[in-house]
């Protein structure tokens, strides 16, 4: 009788877009960061049940739009879950409004709640982000945050040095997360002799860690040379903000819908919904 197969983990996927065209993959780089921000303005001003859950059903609106699948997203560990569970028991203990009586005890429901809102907004906020990630090339980037910086130019502001900086970690980024992963599989690849006293796989441990950290640190000066030259033999940084980036049509449209939402669960907050809550 043969062993069931483990089922492997899915990996998170950033800063890579999914494949594809939609009309949200169409939008403008600068109009994403600009409603990133809006929504991220909103959310740390206001982040009540209202704003989150507009702001969850607009990012859930747009992932149906730019049909992304759900093989995209990551396995989620174990030890999230009792992280989550743990976190959620301790913060029941501060009581607070509002209360349920349970007999002769009386529960304060008001911490588990806030609690729970907290864990919803760092997951609307994860979804954000992931969206821009998932449906915008990192090369439209740097050409967009050098255009929405041009009013800050007369103001002596390197605005083009911080768009190519932003460019080349953002193309890094993902890079070095893979060379990373390759060092971390070959070094546990690699044939280990356990120490028979504690003192001595405590120092095992460090010198696996130094080991390791020079690695890391050597393969990503060999990745920023070889960046350096095909930046150079490309003809400089300054043709990676230099590219035309414009918005169009449908991006003063998608801008107006994100304000409408963000006007609406203000209102709906700062109101009805919100006073209720």
């Amino acid at each position: 009788m043969t062993a069931p197969a483990t089922r492997q983990r899915k990996p998170v996927v950033l800063l890579r877009p999914v494949p594809g065209r939609s009309v949200i993959h169409e939008l403008w780089a600068g109009t994403k960061l600009l409603a990133v921000a809006g929504i991220g303005v909103l959310l740390t001003f206001y982040p009540g049940w209202v704003p989150i859950g507009m702001v969850a059903i607009l990012v859930l609106t747009t992932a149906w739009l730019a049909r992304i699948p759900r093989g995209v997203l990551p396995s989620i560990p174990r030890w999230l879950w009792v992280v989550l569970f743990l976190g959620g028991l301790t913060a029941t203990f501060a009581g607070g409004s509002p209360i349920i009586d349970l007999g002769s005890i009386e529960i304060g429901l008001g911490g588990l709640l806030n609690f729970l809102r907290i864990t919803a907004l760092s997951i609307v906020l994860l979804g954000l982000g992931a969206m821009v990630s998932w449906t915008t090339n990192v090369a439209e980037i740097a050409p967009a945050v050098a255009t929405l910086g041009r009013p800050l130019r007369p103001l002596r502001i390197p605005v083009d040095d911080w768009a190519v900086t932003l460019a080349l970690a953002l193309r890094a980024f993902p890079m070095l997360i893979d060379e990373f992963r390759v060092l971390y599989a070959a070094r546990r690849l690699r044939p280990k002799q356990r120490p028979e006293t504690r003192r001595g796989r405590h120092r095992q441990w460090w010198v696996d860690v130094i080991d390791l950290l020079a690695a890391a640190i050597t393969v990503a000066l060999r990745r920023a040379d070889e960046m350096g030259d095909a930046i150079t033999a490309r003809g400089g940084p300054g043709q990676i903000s230099a590219a035309p980036s414009r918005p169009k049509g449908r991006d003063f449209v998608a801008l107006a819908i994100v304000l409408a939402v963000c006007g609406a669960a203000l209102a709906l907050e700062l109101t009805i919904l919100g006073t209720s809550g």
